[in-house]
């Protein structure tokens, strides 16, 4: 009974992904994460000082951890730059898409994927696959590539083979698209009113087009009331995830939440509750970003409800098995680095800096050629 009551808590600990505050490894940390036994961790630049402090991190929190873990961070380039004072800044997707040049579509991939793996990174969740309408400009700006869904998947592919050649897995988002989203769902609720005849044809098209190259998806914390009649997240809508996604889009790999924290789930329910809806609704990897005591929380939720209702059990083990098989089939991009040299960091950086470089005046020739044609 004791063994089968462990089992149900690792598999629960397989559907969290977490994060926190640390810069090195504390007793308090490694208490959570032995506990919890998460899917992954992720890191942000407030956990990022330099490239061999970030390996010794991941390092130490692998070792707390019997299965491999999903290292994660957020890395687009331009203003989502998780690496610019320690590497030097990436040009963002805008930027490198407007270059039209598909080699540098795929380089922009790798260079950022190189950049992470060298540090531990194994995941790195990008491209944003939001559709780049004016409704959302304020709020996406040059992380969004263009309205044009054939151009957005040009784009996403090349930047996906990419990081693959780095060995990292990349991550489409923000599932079922935010792009014509007015408000910021880190702070509130964007209300998309757009019918799914219209989502199918624009902004879902590059999960269509690219199901089998995406590792992860990641679902938004928006509401699509013509799709699911009422303002409840993507994130928390079972007609979202599983009927659309899984079912009619045909996705198999793994199915993440955005930031269990944010205002615009935050809106509809809190984190714990957030958490156990989106399982619920066929998700499989709840991603909370800050708090320790909301990860706590969250994770005895979790626990308990699977406890005495075998139909949320059933819909844990659901999930925690593909994340399992997910990893077992990945066993070469979970695999461990070695720590990077001095040598390799400033190799990287002026790589990082030539390709920026180029991008740069690219942007320049393209303004110069213009002024001389009007």
């Amino acid at each position: 009974m004791a063994s089968s009551k462990r089992r149900g808590k690792d598999e629960t600990g397989q559907l969290l992904i977490v994060g926190f505050s640390n810069t090195k490894m504390s007793s308090r940390l490694a208490s959570l994460l032995a506990t919890i036994q998460p899917a992954g961790v992720i890191l942000f630049a407030r956990n990022i000082k330099n490239p061999e402090q970030t390996w010794r991190l991941l390092r130490d929190c692998q070792k707390c951890v019997t299965t491999p873990l999903f290292t994660c961070v957020d890395l687009e380039g331009g203003t989502v730059d998780r690496f610019r004072a320690t590497l030097g800044s990436a040009p963002s997707a805008r930027e490198v898409f407007q270059t039209g040049d598909r080699k540098l579509f795929r380089r922009h991939g790798q260079i950022i994927g190189e950049n992470c793996r060298s540090m531990g990174f194994n995941v790195d969740f990008a491209p944003v696959l939001d559709l780049a309408f004016e409704a959302s400009h304020s709020v996406m700006e040059s992380r969004a590539v263009s309205a044009n869904p054939g151009e957005t998947i040009a784009y996403a592919r090349e930047f996906l083979a990419g990081l693959r050649a780095a060995n990292v897995m990349g991550c489409g988002k923000h599932f079922p698209g935010l792009g014509e989203g007015k408000l910021d769902s880190h702070r509130q609720l964007p209300v998309i009113d757009k019918p799914l005849e219209k989502l199918w044809a624009e902004d879902l098209l590059p999960y269509r087009t690219l199901r089998q190259q995406l590792p992860f998806v990641m679902i938004s914390h928006a509401a699509y009331p013509q799709v699911t009649r009422d303002q409840t997240p993507a994130s928390l809508s079972k007609p979202w995830i599983t009927d659309i996604l899984r079912k009619r889009i045909g996705y198999r790999n793994l199915i993440v939440s955005d930031d269990l924290e944010m205002g615009g789930v935050q809106s509809a329910k809190p984190t714990p509750e957030a958490a156990l809806e989106f399982i619920r609704a066929g998700g499989d990897l709840c991603l909370i970003c800050h708090k320790e005591d909301y990860i706590t929380e969250t994770y005895e939720k979790l626990v308990k409800t699977a406890e005495r209702d075998p139909k949320f059990a059933r819909r844990v083990a659901e999930s925690a098995q593909p994340v399992m098989a997910f990893k077992k089939k990945s066993a070469r991009m979970l695999r461990r680095v070695n720590p990077p040299s001095s040598t390799a960091v400033g190799r990287l950086t002026l790589r990082l800096w030539e390709f920026s470089e180029e991008v740069r005046l690219d942007a320049f020739s393209r303004r110069a050629d213009k002024r001389s044609r009007s």
